[in-house]
């Protein structure tokens, strides 16, 4: 087995947990298969470098010294967002001889400055994803997923999602059951993929500026097997159907309908991940009313059914 070297870029204000998540997971695949990986980091000069949160990280050397790694990582934090232009020269010139190319949250940015992601799918903390596509229109940014894999370039979104990332590169490397073993360890489930969306219904639409609305969405989050329809919710919020259904999109983004759709299928989702309800009874709770509405709701939305969701994604039992 060829010993795959990593190399984990560091930069003044980096992200902490975007360097210390997916180096736990690539040091616990070294600790599990020796000869594995080789972990090395490095700055731009090879000075120490501090984080966002204060955290002072040593590096192992300059970039300069650091040769062309296989998997070469660059994480995010508000040094990323506006990168040291050496930091993107060295990306520009060695980013292309690595054989991955990975980037958690917005340390996609510095990977788009130096021209890499052109043309790509990719993906990166919600919070910047409007302004990665805007200011590089060659890129497709894909604001949904926690990862993207496009060939050799993965992308991760914020903070955590880097762990998930880099759990699915080991298990690509090494196999499920060791990925399995050092999510165990790290306390932590294999089983979010990268199609999973970044934030749930509920934080991915505006909260209502007005009481009766935020009343209605909240009802809607606890009660997913209510009745939901629109004239029932605009009862509960006392406005006619007709000004419940604009004053609800109007402050929120989204219709009343595509909201429910959203926050029944999170539910649904939570209980095939985390419980051993039977489907139909997982049906009746969601609000579906039958199996085979939430199939076809499953089927639109995830290109799956909710039996093969729960067999891919559901973790196996610890202990």
């Amino acid at each position: 087995m060829a010993q795959r070297n990593v190399l984990l870029t560091l930069f003044e204000g980096l992200q902490s947990l975007d360097v210390t998540g997916p180096l736990e997971v690539f040091a616990g695949a070294e600790s599990h298969t020796p000869g594995s990986y080789r972990i090395r980091t490095a700055s731009v000069d090879g000075a120490p470098v501090r984080a966002s949160s204060g955290l002072v990280l040593v590096p192992d050397g300059s970039l300069a010294d650091a040769g062309d790694p296989h998997t070469l990582l660059v994480p995010g934090g508000e040094g990323s967002r506006d990168p040291d232009p050496r930091l993107v020269e060295w990306l520009r010139v060695h980013g292309p001889r690595a054989s991955r190319l990975v980037s958690v949250c917005t340390g996609a940015i510095p990977l788009a400055r130096a021209g890499l992601l052109d043309g790509r799918r990719v993906t990166t903390h919600w919070a910047y994803c409007e302004a990665l596509a805007r200011d590089h229109p060659a890129v497709r940014v894909d604001p949904d997923p926690i990862f993207v894999r496009d060939g050799r370039v993965a992308t991760s979104a914020g903070v955590t999602a880097g762990i998930d990332l880099a759990l699915a590169l080991v298990e690509e490397d090494l196999g499920r059951e060791t990925a399995l073993t050092i999510a165990r360890h790290l306390v932590v489930f294999l089983r979010r993929p990268g199609n999973q969306a970044q934030f749930s219904a509920q934080l991915a639409v505006q909260t209502a500026r007005r009481e009766p609305l935020r009343d209605v969405q909240q009802w809607i989050t606890e009660h997913p097997d209510g009745d939901l329809g629109v004239e029932a919710l605009a009862a509960r919020a006392a406005l006619s159907p007709r000004h419940f259904a604009r004053a609800f999109h109007a402050e929120t983004g989204m219709t009343p309908g595509r909201y429910v759709d959203r926050v029944r299928l999170e539910h649904a989702r939570r209980l095939l991940e985390d419980t051993t309800d039977g489907i139909e009874r997982v049906a009746r709770a969601s609000g579906y009313g039958t199996p085979e509405a939430m199939r076809r709701a499953f089927v639109r939305a995830l290109a799956t059914s909710p039996a093969e969701y729960r067999r891919r994604f559901r973790p196996a039992p610890v202990g």
